[in-house]
């Protein structure tokens, strides 16, 4: 039990790393004049023929209802997510759209705490959320002091941040039943079929095929579709159900420290004093979201 645990957490991070990264991935591929629609259905593409050559025998779900949490699955972890995001850094700051993107783990949290009666949101779980939140806020302000209100972008970075909760949600149950290998082929099916309205009416964009034998193209797209896709998504799969919904989107904090670390490396960024204090605010809060409730659920026992 504890091994699985370990596990979980261990396929959390290294999922998470991969997501911060992708951040820097997409920025490049945008500057050799993709789209974002582009960017995300060429990922999708490729984790979707990598993991229909391992899960390929059963096609459909159980039933229906099922089948169509799928659907959800490919619209929540897929085209609403990726392309809200990508929309909304048309329309507002980059400070905002990463800001309130990290809503997301407190969303779910709060979700499971509605949809599951028995699991009710502990004091620690509130603590390290807002510890947490403030630290996300100070990554974001490493490279950036000013935060405007622009609805239509703030909206779409909203709209994200939900989406993701509620595949989590979902993937929460359908973890009982299938294994990931194929919640991952369903999602990446349905990501993709959604997304056909989207990259039809994208007017951003070169031809692919054009710019593909470029290195930092296919290299990153490679990395896209094969690490922050198939893989990445296959282990959030198997965090979701080793550590459970909530627990698992708190990592989901650590994103922008990756991106932050990267940034600087890759890209050069520079990384000032409030960026250092965000990871270690983050990280205090992953902590405490962990822990507190522990704590006080042992002294509680120790009264009694």
């Amino acid at each position: 039990m504890l091994g699985g645990t370990l596990l979980g957490h261990l396929a959390a991070i290294l999922t998470v790393g991969m997501w911060g990264y992708s951040f820097v991935s997409s920025k490049v591929l945008l500057e050799n004049g993709l789209g974002p629609v582009q960017i995300y259905v060429c990922r999708f593409v490729l984790a979707y023929l990598l993991v229909v050559c391992i899960s390929h025998r059963r096609l459909w779900a159980s039933n229906w209802r099922e089948e169509g949490m799928f659907v959800l699955c490919g619209l929540c972890a897929g085209s609403l997510y990726f392309i809200a995001e990508n929309t909304a850094l048309e329309y507002t700051l980059t400070t905002n759209v990463s800001l309130l993107t990290s809503m997301s783990p407190l969303l779910t949290a709060m979700l499971v705490g509605l949809v599951y009666k028995t699991e009710k949101l502990g004091l620690g779980t509130w603590i390290g959320s807002a510890i947490a939140m403030i630290g996300v806020g100070c990554v974001v302000f490493n490279s950036s002091t000013s935060l405007e209100v622009r609805p239509l972008g703030d909206f779409l970075s909203l709209a994200a941040a939900l989406s993701w909760a509620i595949y989590s949600l979902i993937l929460r149950s359908l973890n009982a039943h299938y294994d990931v290998w194929f919640i991952s082929r369903k999602t990446f099916f349905y990501g993709l079929l959604t997304a056909i309205p989207f990259l039809i009416f994208e007017k951003d964009g070169v031809d692919v095929f054009a710019v593909l034998p470029r290195p930092e193209v296919y290299g990153n797209l490679l990395f896209l579709g094969v690490g922050a896709s198939t893989i990445a998504y296959v282990l959030w799969a198997v965090t979701v159900k080793k550590v459970g919904a909530v627990k698992a989107n708190n990592y989901m904090y650590l994103q922008s420290i990756f991106t932050l670390i990267v940034s600087a490396l890759v890209l050069g960024e520079h990384v000032s004093f409030i960026g250092y204090l965000g990871i270690f605010l983050i990280l205090a809060g992953l902590w405490a979201g962990d822990n507190i409730n522990k704590i006080l659920s042992r002294l509680k026992d120790a009264k009694q």
